[in-house]
């Protein structure tokens, strides 16, 4: 049990503490290495006691704790001793390296060969004390996994035997003759103590300090959580800011501190008193923590469970409805505490198996009920999520919803077994179950603190909701409370320190140790150049290149080359800092090369390309061009993809490959010249020469035609309805093309009606020939002339006009 109360300090410590970083594991007597390395010979002393001690399994599992620590002790200095004489190491190395491999033939000069026949003699020499202490630290690592494997055994063992049946009517005597002996051992105490009249001196010296102390605790316990309430309503009102909120929350925790300060007061004052024995001290010892679970479990329903709650309570549920969880809440608590107070007592005491679990029985069938009715209290939640949401509950509501249906299983389960005997099974199923959902509320509350701290920096609270700030806090803050939860469910201190030793060592990826002192010292570096290589892009974006005499295009290529050749080299730098040799990682990386050849070739070919048109620039931004029969402006040019907005404001992605290998129309590349051709028909019997110069005005008059060289009229030919003619001028900017095509049109059917020249449209006869049938009426073939159809604006789209657009590509 006392693994269940260091659990809980951590577990409630880890939540309030947020993101602090996980303390160091090593113990003290690590740090008192002597400067000439670990002794081998208390180490060989020590290894042979384990060895014995697991081959004979007879050592009980305290002693077997205390050896995996010393075991463990030496393993740290065997560690550090792995790193000695590095520097010596690596110059006899790179002097090796210096003389190069010897010669196949054999035939290498005397004197190379002596020095080579030296260096390595010293190279020998200085890595013996490293080759040891790795004999040794393996040695320790299997000494270490059979400590805990032959612990794990035992605690396996112990949690599948069956006890004695607390139900069994013959085994109640057992308990109650040891309640009975233990208020007789606790009164005894005090009557001896208060017969003795040294006891009694000590007594009548200390009741000021006795007297002191009952009245500060007893004012304590009576009147400190109405003051913190008090002070709480002050400082919340019905729309606190987030700073008000925050101080609040400060002044709750005084609902459990000040109690439980007046509990210490107490307690203090009887041991101060003399008029306890050994069973007294053990008494009073066992209170203290079971009052602080009690006074925090009571604190973590009132806060989850609110009377008045401004930022709205964690649960959907009614006022009835969070009345019963605070009160579930905190009887939970007080089942908990009473558990730890009566496991304590049942040790100290030295009861047997049988009066300790008819004692306990009672402490755990109420803890069934307790987490019976909470998981009811869960399922009403995710049905008020359901509700809310058109049936659908939401992520809380699944999570609560799966969270209820746990603690109905432990509810039932739980009991079942410590009825059939199995009370230490039922003991590890609902003790830890109740701890954990106490410190998932106390997450829970910790995730509502560092929200209301984003908003008080930011002074953002519409957008806390949906920041990613405060759903990173949370996620750290899940993070550090793991070993919280793995203490609540068994997992043994040495274990997690087992976990950190193994966790710092890293692992080896071919040949490579990463770890992650290695891995923070890359993004450490690799951030470091990633910065500065934004902020150098940035320079030459906004102060350097605009001074130069270089186009966009060429501007934008500079600075996308700068920052893939800034990143590369933040990559290598941080590589080579953090120790890493990639030489060992080739074999990999030529695997990794291969599925990149067949898997991912589309993504590197695009990615080449990019590269491609980054440094020959056949397009720029802000080009106009016709890539796969799609016309439109280049808006950005990626690594992988280039982004092409239409005429009619879509954004079409076009792969780079696309632009290297395929037929690229590039309208504006250079300047913005081009030209226009405007078709033009009239009516058989016209003036062609007067039609000629009429559109010849036209195309000059119009103010974005060059007259150099001037605009040409071309007569195509004969139509099958009209004389055909052409406009062809060159523009001063392509992009109003189709601007100057509209205008030409209007400005040619204003000149045709001035100057009486007909635009003819198609005409056609349809004659229709009915045959009358035998003996019927007979009549003449009736002939009817179809009608012709009405004239029809027409209107000219990007198929109609090569390089055009659909909506005018006007500006």
């Amino acid at each position: 049990m006392r693994t269940l109360l260091v659990a809980l300090w951590v577990a409630l410590g880890t939540a309030l503490m947020g993101l602090s970083g996980p303390a160091p594991l090593t113990a003290t007597a690590q740090a008192q290495q002597v400067l000439n390395g670990p002794d081998f010979a208390a180490w060989e002393e020590l290894a042979a006691r384990v060895e014995e001690a697991l081959d004979g399994g007879e050592v009980a599992t305290p002693v077997l704790e205390d050896l995996r620590a010393q075991v463990a002790d030496f393993r740290q200095q065997f560690t550090e001793a792995q790193g000695a004489n590095a520097t010596a190491i690596k110059t006899v190395r790179d002097q090796l390296d210096a003389l190069g491999p010897p010669p196949e033939d054999g035939n290498e000069p005397n004197e190379i060969a002596a020095q080579r026949e030296e260096l390595e003699r010293r190279l020998a020499r200085i890595e013996a004390p490293v080759r040891t202490a790795e004999l040794a630290r393996s040695r320790a690592d299997g000494l270490i996994t059979g400590i805990d494997q032959t612990i794990r055994e035992r605690e396996t063992a112990e949690l599948l035997r069956i006890g004695p049946m607390p139900v069994n009517p013959l085994h109640w005597p057992d308990a109650l003759r040891a309640l009975y002996r233990l208020a007789g051992d606790v009164s005894g105490e005090v009557l001896r103590s208060w017969q003795s009249p040294i006891e009694r001196t000590i007594l009548k010296d200390n009741l000021p300090i006795i007297l002191v102390l009952v009245l500060a605790g007893l004012v304590l316990l009576a009147r400190g959580r109405r003051w913190s309430v008090r002070l709480m309503q002050r400082l919340v009102g019905e729309n606190p800011s987030a700073g008000h909120w925050i101080a609040s929350f400060g002044a709750s925790l005084g609902e459990w501190l000040l109690p439980y300060a007046g509990v210490y007061a107490l307690v203090r004052a009887a041991l101060v008193s003399g008029m306890v024995g050994v069973r007294g001290e053990m008494l009073l010892d066992a209170l203290l923590p079971a009052a602080l679970i009690l006074l925090l479990a009571r604190w973590l329903a009132q806060r989850v469970f609110p009377r008045h709650e401004p930022r709205g309570p964690v649960l959907q549920l009614d006022d009835r409805c969070r009345y019963s969880g605070r009160l579930y809440g905190a009887m939970l608590g007080l089942v908990v505490a009473a558990f730890y107070f009566l496991q304590t007592v049942a040790e100290g005491a030295d009861w047997s198996e049988a009066a300790t679990n008819v004692v306990i029985f009672p402490v755990l069938v109420l803890t069934g009920l307790l987490l019976w009715r909470l998981a009811a209290l869960l399922a009403l939640h995710s049905r008020a999520c359901a509700d809310e949401n058109d049936g659908e509950a939401g992520f809380s509501g699944r999570v609560t919803r799966l969270i209820g249906r746990v603690l109905l299983a432990v509810a039932v389960i739980g009991p079942l077994l410590a009825t059939v005997g199995y009370v230490k099974a039922a003991q590890a199923l609902m003790l830890p179950t109740a701890l954990s959902l106490l410190l998932l509320a106390a997450l829970v509350i910790v995730q509502r603190l560092l929200t209301e701290l984003y908003v008080m920096v930011t002074g953002n609270r519409d957008g806390a909701a949906d920041s990613l700030v405060p759903v990173l806090a949370g996620f750290a803050l899940v993070i550090v409370s793991v070993p919280g939860f793995a203490l609540i469910w068994g997992a043994r201190t040495a274990q997690l320190m087992e976990f950190w030793t193994r966790f710092t060592q890293g692992m080896s990826l071919g040949g490579v140790q990463i770890s992650p002192t290695v891995f923070l010292t890359f993004a450490a570096v690799f951030a470091v150049g990633y910065v500065v290589t934004r902020l150098l892009q940035g320079a030459l974006r906004n102060t350097i290149l605009p001074k130069t005499k270089l186009d966009t295009g060429g501007r934008n290529a500079i600075v996308s080359g700068v920052g893939y050749v800034g990143i590369f080299l933040a990559a290598v730098i941080a590589i080579t800092s953090a120790g890493i040799d990639l030489s060992s990682l080739a074999i990999v990386a030529g695997a990794l090369s291969v599925g990149i050849g067949f898997g991912l070739q589309n993504i590197v070919s695009n990615f080449v390309s990019g590269i491609i048109l980054l440094i020959e620039r056949p397009i720029s931004e802000g080009d106009w061009i016709e890539v796969g029969g799609k016309h439109g402006y280049v808006k950005s040019i990626s690594v992988r993809s280039t982004r092409i907005e239409t005429f009619d404001r879509t954004d079409v992605i076009v792969p780079n490959a696309d632009f290297v290998s395929g037929t690229v129309t590039n309208y504006t590349r250079g300047n913005t010249v081009g030209r226009v051709i405007v078709p033009v028909g009239v009516a058989y019997g016209s003036d062609t020469r007067k039609v000629e110069k009429i559109l010849q005005e036209v195309a000059e008059d119009h103010p974005m035609v060059l007259m150099n060289p001037a605009p040409n009229i071309v007569f195509r030919g004969f139509g099958a309805s009209s004389l055909d003619f052409e406009i062809r001028a060159i523009l001063r900017d392509v992009n109003w093309v189709m601007n100057v095509h509209s205008d030409m049109n209007h400005e040619i059917a204003r000149r045709f009606v001035e100057e009486g020249i007909e635009i003819p449209f198609p005409q056609q006869d349809v004659w229709f020939r009915n045959g009358m049938p035998a003996g019927g009426a007979g009549g003449e073939p009736e002939a009817a002339a179809s009608q012709p159809p009405s004239s029809a604006p027409v209107q000219l789209t990007e198929a109609d006009f090569e390089g055009g657009d659909g909506d005018g590509g006007g500006r």
